[in-house]
């Protein structure tokens, strides 16, 4: 975590899961952080126990990434602090477990919003200062379910492969000005992220740890990977579905998740 000692990171989706075990791992190594999320008494219990914990500067910016100025609001906070951001952690995000036709569509666009949208307006506010310094990260949460087609998790899946080859593509963009940009995808981690769903417990295995899948994601990150799978089991299937027709997989995928009736 050296290259962030001292420095100004952006963590969104910080109150809970892989978002507070990222805030965590950086804090434990000297990192001042922004921590924004919807919960601020969250929020503020973080910062007060990561403040006390490592003496580094802590500052709290409520906001719901569903709401489509909340981005522009972010970056006006940070700037109006005069904080340079170093590290931007796009990792809000949720799921929405269910047949497409029976999700409300209000929330599969929230879904679309929180997962996609609000990390393009993000990284295009603060990707520029990063450039022009010519030295910067940003951490985008992707998951395993990008590389494939996750019937009853159609519209999440859909999010997670868009974050997945976005962080990819713009990884090899910037590279040549010394920014790094990484994926990071996960499997199933022990989050909030089932219970927001809906998503059923048989479809929920050998769940990692966030601290665990944090870890992986910043370590990989500071190597300058434009991609990481956390877990060897994870690693496994996503290479053996490249091997497998993709009609194959996305029926194995629909028996797997298909709601119980």
């Amino acid at each position: 975590m050296a290259p962030w000692q001292g420095k100004w990171a952006v963590v969104t989706g910080a109150s809970a899961g892989i978002g507070s075990a990222i805030a965590r791992e950086l804090a434990a190594a000297g990192t001042h952080l922004v921590l924004t999320a919807r919960r601020r008494d969250r929020l503020d219990d973080l910062a007060a126990r990561l403040h006390a914990a490592h003496s580094i500067h802590v500052e709290v910016c409520p906001a719901d990434l569903a709401q489509p100025s909340a981005p522009a609001e972010l970056f006006a906070f940070t700037s109006g602090k005069g904080i340079a951001v170093d590290l931007l952690v796009n990792n809000a995000g949720f799921g929405a477990h269910g047949a497409f036709r029976e999700v409300p569509v209000q929330r599969q666009l929230q879904m679309v919003q929180v997962n996609i949208s609000a990390v393009i307006h993000l990284t295009h506010l603060y990707l520029p200062a990063m450039l022009e310094r010519r030295r910067g990260h940003i951490l985008i949460l992707a998951s395993t379910a990008g590389f494939q087609a996750v019937p009853y998790l159609a519209a999440y899946s859909a999010t997670k492969s868009f974050d997945l080859f976005f962080a990819e593509a713009l990884a090899e963009e910037v590279r040549e000005f010394g920014v790094s940009v990484t994926a990071l995808c996960p499997g199933a981690t022990s989050t909030e992220f089932q219970q927001v769903a809906g998503q059923p417990d048989s479809s929920f295995r050998s769940p990692e740890s966030p601290d665990k899948v944090a870890r992986v994601g910043l370590q990989a990150l500071a190597a300058g990977k434009s991609m990481v799978i956390s877990g060897a089991r994870n690693r496994l299937m996503t290479q053996s579905q490249r091997l497998a027709p993709r009609r194959l997989v996305t029926s194995m995928a629909a028996k797997i998740f298909r709601p119980n009736r």
